[in-house]
C-alpha cells in the first residue's frame, strides 16, 4: 500500500491510525500542503485525487480518497482488530460520531476554507469546533465507555483525536468538554495512535517533532 499523507493533516492522521492498529505496512509520499502553493493541486496528484486532497491510499490494486471511505475500506478486507461494533445500534452510534467529526467539524475549519476567511481564521475555527464539541460533548455523555462508544476503539475514536489536536491547535478552551478530553488522553496512550502521531512523520518539520 501506498499512503498520500500529510502529517497535519487530520483526515490522514485518522488513515494513519487505521493502519496502525490493523498491523498493515505501507510507503507514505508526502504531500505538503502549503509548499509550493500546495503540492496536492499538482497535476501529478491530481491524477492520484481528482479531488486534491489528502489522504489518498493506493491498495489491492485500487485507489481510494475519503479517510472515512478508506477506513470503511480496511474493515470489510481486513476486520481484525474490528473498528465497528457488531451490534447495530453501537455501530450506528460509531458512524453517527464519525460522521459528526468528518461531516459536521472538521471540513468547516480546514485548510482551503481558513484561506477564504482571512484574517479572522481563528475566531472561525474556534466557533466551528466549539459548536461541534457542546453536541459531541452530550452525545458521548450516552455513549462512552473508556472510549467514544463502549471500551472499544472505534472509527469514532479515529476521528476524535485528530479533531482534539486540531482543537488544540487553535487554542480552544477544552474546559466544557471532559468527556472528550478523558477519551483523547486515553487515546494518545496506544501505541496505534503514538506512531501516527503528525509529530512523528517522515515530513514532521523538525521544530514539531516529537
Amino acid at each position: 500500500p501506498i499512503l498520500y499523507s500529510y502529517f497535519r493533516s487530520s483526515c490522514s492522521w485518522r488513515v494513519r491510525i487505521a493502519l496502525a492498529l490493523k498491523g498493515i505496512s505501507y510507503d507514505l509520499v508526502p504531500v505538503n500542503l502549503i509548499k509550493d502553493g500546495g503540492q496536492q493541486f499538482s497535476a501529478e496528484f491530481k491524477a492520484v485525487n481528482p479531488m486534491q486532497q489528502v489522504p489518498a491510499l493506493k491498495i489491492d490494486g485500487i485507489t481510494l480518497s475519503q479517510s472515512l471511505a478508506i477506513i470503511n475500506y480496511l474493515e470489510e478486507t481486513r476486520p481484525i482488530p474490528r473498528l465497528l461494533p457488531q451490534d447495530p445500534k453501537k455501530r450506528a452510534q460509531v458512524r453517527m460520531i464519525a460522521d459528526h467529526i468528518a461531516s459536521g467539524i472538521q471540513p468547516l475549519q480546514n485548510l482551503g476554507i481558513l484561506k477564504q476567511i482571512g484574517e479572522k481564521k481563528t475566531e472561525w475555527a474556534q466557533n466551528c469546533i466549539t459548536s461541534g464539541f457542546q453536541a459531541l460533548e452530550q452525545i458521548l455523555q450516552h455513549t462512552a465507555g473508556q472510549y467514544c462508544v463502549g471500551d472499544e476503539v472505534s472509527m469514532a475514536d479515529l476521528c476524535l483525536a485528530p479533531q482534539v489536536a486540531n482543537a488544540e491547535r487553535f487554542k480552544v478552551d477544552m474546559g466544557p468538554y471532559p468527556t472528550i478530553t478523558r477519551i483523547n488522553k486515553a487515546l494518545l496512550e496506544l501505541e496505534a495512535f503514538k506512531v501516527s502521531h503528525p509529530s512523528r512523520q517522515p515530513d514532521t518539520p523538525a521544530e514539531l517533532r516529537a
